[in-house]
């Protein structure tokens, strides 16, 4: 059971990694919310390195493919993301905030880790980031006014693939808090999924009512 929602779990990010890519270089803004790929990138970095310190397994192998992956959509970020601010933040402004952000991510990965250690920290940063995602993409619609950027295809295997891991370290591990922190991702996913869903249905160019809906399911 362990093996099979670990590949569950690596299948579904995969997917949600490679979808996020696709629409980056097709759509041209980045596909996930830079706060939570600052995060991602800076876990899968740094639990992936220290996973070939010892014997790999099959996590180890998945932070390191994950990380490659997260490297390109961090190009797509620098490459299309100043289009996505006002025009007086200049291209040098963007980026020097990009790398703050990065910076920022990597330190608080750190913290996690000198306060709970390795395994501890690796589960208790995981799930918050998470759950801070789920959020994110749910502003990221808001925000949009629409679906650029954004598919079901990343949406679904991001449920899963927080699903899993909640199954397999909080209710077969028998801990509470994982268990809270990766039921209350899925109650946003699943929001996300039904906003995602009643968006495309919408004209494209209706985008102040995607808005106004998308803000109301969320207060």
């Amino acid at each position: 059971m362990e093996i099979f929602l670990t590949i569950v779990s690596g299948l579904a990010w995969t997917i949600v990694y490679i979808e996020s890519i696709r629409l980056g270089f097709t759509h041209q803004p980045y596909a996930m919310p830079v706060a939570a790929l600052g995060l991602n990138i800076a876990w899968e970095t740094i639990y992936g390195i220290h996973g070939l310190t010892g014997p790999v397994d099959a996590q180890t192998i998945i932070d390191l493919l994950s990380a490659t992956a997260d490297d390109v959509i961090v190009n797509t970020f620098f490459r299309f993301g100043r289009e996505e601010h006002p025009a007086n933040v200049n291209r040098p402004s963007f980026i020097g905030w990009g790398v703050v952000i990065f910076a920022t991510a990597y330190a608080v990965q750190a913290l996690f880790i000198a306060e709970f250690g390795w395994v501890v920290g690796a589960r208790y940063s995981a799930f918050l980031q998470n759950l801070l995602m789920s959020g994110l993409f749910i502003a990221m619609l808001v925000a949009r006014r629409g679906t650029r950027g954004q598919s079901m295809v990343i949406a679904v295997a991001k449920w899963l693939g927080t699903l899993a891991p909640t199954i397999l370290i909080g209710v077969l591990g028998g801990l509470p808090f994982i268990i809270g922190i990766g039921l209350l991702c899925s109650v946003y996913d699943l929001i996300y999924i039904g906003m995602l869903w009643w968006a495309k249905k919408k004209p494209l160019g209706d985008a102040t009512r995607v808005a106004l809906v998308a803000e109301s399911a969320i207060e």
